[in-house]
């Protein structure tokens, strides 16, 4: 029996995860899906299938639901516990106000998902990998971790929050062989704006016009050349912006589009 590798990919339903899932997946890769919308994951699972001839385990959890993670991760079977690759997709911006007008619920919620979530898998994954003396966890963090931006404030928290938990692994994870990488995207066409504008398709497709936006392959094709680098190297942090976009304040539009 041929044992490829495996990649565990949170927030695969849609955006970055998915197409992840679908470049590792067309070399040859196994797959395991996690994401909150089970209708999703079952088509992903066997379209990926029916393309790629490959082995998909579905696991349908919020990241912010501590049990949920535990058990759907303890409870792999055995042979799905040697995951060589962890992506922490999962993540959001809910809303965009200033600090002091902010709804609290959106800011729970994002740091639940962003800071909790990434915290909750990483930590039920980290001793699999371990145990392995081998692998790499990529943090899926944005330019808004490097520098803030108006009404971003609990967003842009919640991404400086990654960049200092990646390093943090970066240090204590030395010792046992694994990788840590992190990718910063700027603007990038996902289902990002519509979940920020709280499904506000006309205003989410404001946020992207006259300029050419990154695409979600764009972070697989990244994502996956940090996971195929010699055994000796490590892309540490991937910042990545579209031509357009210089820092997360500054995109330049071509008025005439």
């Amino acid at each position: 029996m041929i044992h490829r590798k495996i990649i565990f990919i949170t927030g695969a339903t849609a955006g970055f995860g998915k197409a992840i899932a679908y470049k590792f997946a067309a070399h040859g890769w196994d797959i395991i899906l996690n994401g909150r919308r089970r209708d999703r994951l079952s088509r992903i699972e066997q379209d990926l299938i029916e393309q790629f001839g490959i082995r998909v385990m579905s696991l349908p959890f919020d990241v912010r639901n501590r049990v949920e993670v535990m058990n759907a991760i303890q409870n792999l079977p055995h042979d799905w516990k040697s995951i060589d690759v962890l992506v922490n997709n999962a993540g959001l911006a809910s809303g965009l106000s200033t600090i002091q007008e902010g709804d609290i619920d959106d800011w729970e919620v994002m740091i639940d998902t962003n800071i909790k979530g990434l915290l909750y898998v990483s930590r039920m994954v980290m001793p699999l990998m371990i145990q392995k003396k081998q692998g790499l966890i990529i943090n899926m963090s944005s330019i808004a971790g490097k520098e803030a931006y108006s009404r971003g404030n609990v967003y842009c928290a919640t991404k400086h929050a990654v960049d200092a938990l990646t390093k943090s692994m970066r240090i204590d994870l030395l010792e046992h062989g694994i990788k840590v990488t992190s990718i910063d995207p700027g603007a990038a066409e996902t289902e990002f704006s519509l979940v920020r504008f709280r499904g506000d398709a006309e205003r989410a497709k404001k946020a992207y016009s006259g300029y050419t936006p990154l695409h979600a392959e764009d972070i697989a094709d990244i994502a996956y050349f940090a996971a195929t680098r010699p055994p000796h190297v490590v892309l540490n942090d991937i910042v990545v912006t579209p031509l357009a976009q210089a820092n997360t304040s500054y995109i330049h539009k071509n008025q005439m589009e």
